[in-house]
């Protein structure tokens, strides 16, 4: 069964910088591509950044562009988000999510996503 494991979300100021990891199991599993989404609260799901397995190729949202980095974790499955100069509009529940097989669905919509995690909690706040 397949498990993804979000840590790292905190309360931060804004200014500050924030590193998610994601880890999925079991070590079998080999998606196409991982991604970060986020939630906040009223508001829809939100893609942040996506990384395809194969070569490392990365996609991240305007919105979030120069600020955050996905890259590859120290273990097979793992993959980090580091934001920096973190904002209040970057609050929310945030979401590893992994794409299983290349299909020809957007890598920024949701229902691309086969498998989710439960969520890191990120809170800004000074």
């Amino acid at each position: 069964q397949v498990q993804l494991v979000e840590t790292g979300g905190r309360l931060v100021q804004p200014g500050d910088s924030l590193r998610l990891s994601c880890a999925a199991s079991p070590p079998t599993f080999s998606p196409y591509a991982m991604a970060w989404f986020r939630q906040a609260p009223g508001k829809e799901r939100e893609f942040v950044a996506r990384i395809r397995r194969s070569d490392g190729s990365t996609l991240d949202a305007a919105s979030v562009r120069g600020r955050v980095t996905i890259s590859r974790g120290t273990g097979k499955n793992t993959i980090t988000l580091q934001i920096d100069s973190v904002k209040p509009d970057d609050a929310g529940v945030y979401y590893c999510a992994a794409d299983e097989a290349y299909d020809a669905g957007s890598p920024y919509l949701p229902r691309n996503y086969e498998y989710w995690g439960q969520g890191t909690q990120v809170t800004v706040s000074s």
